[in-house]
């Protein structure tokens, strides 16, 4: 199976083309960035198909992070997932940062509980704790830091993510550490698409998991009214 996978969510512009015939993906490549993902992504997903010696009709599936994250970073990411499976008559797939965060770990060790963390500003952050076997213990939430600590705490589990440092550095005294933290600016390009290949839910089309409002409202003041 050939799978498109896309990440736009968080600080980087991240496009990959995975083979399952393959162990490794067959083209990826990850730009660092905080914003420009709109300019950088068609590019670089012309330059990975590229690279593989393939077109999008060759594509099986479109893999794309869906959130949380970046309101317009995932938009652009969707909406770029969403026009090539038109195009190329393939489905995309929607994942959730959190989901891809935390996929190599537990496919590494999945004894040890995952929290995956990341930072949503203003003390808060978006989380996700994944049990043994990788069952969800915490279900996608955004919540303040003294709750994310109160969830997180039991089982020396390993942290990932853009807010991964914050929370090992307001662990609380007394609780068992974390048995590995990793601060991370986004999830690994091709475990987004390894999640993208193993994923049976094909119709429903990829769609924004904000987990919280917009900061940024209409102005109904400077509305003008409609005749």
């Amino acid at each position: 199976m050939r799978v498109l996978a896309i990440d736009t969510a968080l600080e980087a512009c991240s496009v990959a083309v995975f083979d399952t015939a393959h162990a490794d993906a067959r083209a990826q490549e990850t730009l660092p960035m905080q914003r420009g993902h709109a300019e950088a992504l068609m590019p670089l997903i012309e330059r990975m198909l590229a690279r593989a010696e393939l077109d999008a009709a060759d594509l099986d599936r479109i893999a794309v992070t869906t959130g949380p994250g970046s309101f317009t970073g995932l938009r652009v990411g969707i909406a770029a997932a969403r026009g090539i499976a038109l195009a190329s008559g393939r489905p995309a797939i929607g994942l959730t940062t959190l989901a891809a965060f935390a996929a190599p770990f537990i496919a590494a060790d999945d004894t040890l509980p995952v929290v995956v963390a990341i930072d949503a500003r203003h003390d808060h952050v978006y989380l996700q704790v994944f049990g043994p076997g990788g069952r969800t213990v915490v279900a996608p939430r955004i919540a303040p830091l003294r709750e994310a600590l109160r969830v997180s705490t039991s089982g020396a589990p390993r942290i990932i993510g853009t807010a991964a440092n914050k929370l090992a550095a307001s662990w609380p005294l007394g609780e068992r550490r974390p048995s590995l933290v990793e601060q991370r600016g986004a999830p690994r390009i091709e475990w987004v698409a390894r999640l993208g290949a193993a994923a049976t839910d094909t119709d429903t089309p990829p769609k924004p998991l904000y987990l919280r409002a917009p900061d940024a409202h209409p102005q109904d003041a400077v509305q003008l009214a409609r005749r």
